[in-house]
């Protein structure tokens, strides 16, 4: 059972940062981490992720703006918010593949107001 706890979500005006994070302390032989979005009444869809040897992809809606990082000795993955627009608003979930499958956290809610 891998446990996944997300933080650092929260309120922020459009065109401010803010950067969220996603522990798994106790997962072994991780190969990504990433980090999917859900708006209300839409599907969730990817934001970002980051494999643990370092190379990204990103989502179109948010190259340029958000850096997703990973910090393999504290199985952390973090995801620097910057420019935000009220798009952005959504809950931001963070997923970790593992050899033994794939695990999603419970979600942390950014709200952008304009």
């Amino acid at each position: 059972q891998e446990q996944l706890v997300e933080s650092g979500g929260g309120l922020v005006q459009a065109g401010g940062s803010l950067r969220i994070s996603c522990a798994a302390p106790g997962s072994t032989s991780v190969y990504t981490m990433g980090w999917y979005r859900q708006a209300p009444g839409k599907q969730r869809g990817l934001v970002a992720m980051i494999t643990t040897g370092g190379m990204t992809t990103y989502d179109v809606s948010v190259k340029g703006r958000f850096t997703i990082s990973i910090d393999n000795a504290r199985n952390t993955v973090y995801l620097q918010m910057n420019s935000l627009e009220p798009e952005d608003t959504a809950v931001y979930y963070c997923k970790l593949v593992s050899s033994r499958g794939s695990y999603w956290g419970k979600g942390t809610l950014v709200t952008v107001s304009s």
